[in-house]
């Protein structure tokens, strides 16, 4: 089996060798919890042996209400994109006292030669698009647009 394994405190990522389906997450509007609870976004696919579960409060519904729609982007720009800016994430973990060592907790551990499939590059990329619009953050020269 595969692993991969990414965690971000701020916002837990974490890509683990899986082959199940997890349902989409309804959120109760009514219940004020609700949102907590649906802070943590989980994909998986019978496609790939990749998991992503990403936990940052804001993200689920970010990517619901603002993120482009699946298939906006190709496979090969999502992973364009994700190597550079895991690439510069990691970067910053590793010089805790040049950058905030409370937004990069954790190294990413991101192989560009390996196929993760469309739903983890696609949440990944959108999480780093998220990341840097809500924490005023630039991890490339690339603006971070919705």
């Amino acid at each position: 089996m595969r692993n991969l394994t990414l965690l971000l405190i701020i916002g837990s990522i974490v890509i683990t060798s899986c082959k199940s389906y997890q349902p989409k997450q309804i959120i109760d509007h009514d219940d004020p919890n609700a949102l907590v609870k649906s802070d943590s976004v989980a994909i998986s696919s019978d496609e790939t042996d990749y998991e992503i579960i990403i936990f940052e409060p804001g993200f689920n519904q970010w990517l619901q209400s603002t993120a482009r729609p699946r298939g906006y982007y190709s496979q090969q720009f999502l992973e364009d994109r994700n190597a550079i800016l895991v690439q510069n994430w990691n970067l910053r973990h590793s010089q805790p006292s040049q950058y905030n060592p409370d937004l990069y907790l954790q190294p990413i551990d991101y192989d560009i030669r390996t196929d993760y499939g469309y739903e983890v590059n696609y949440l990944l990329y959108n999480y780093f698009v998220y990341f840097q619009l809500t924490y005023n953050q630039r991890l490339s020269t690339f603006i971070p647009k919705i």
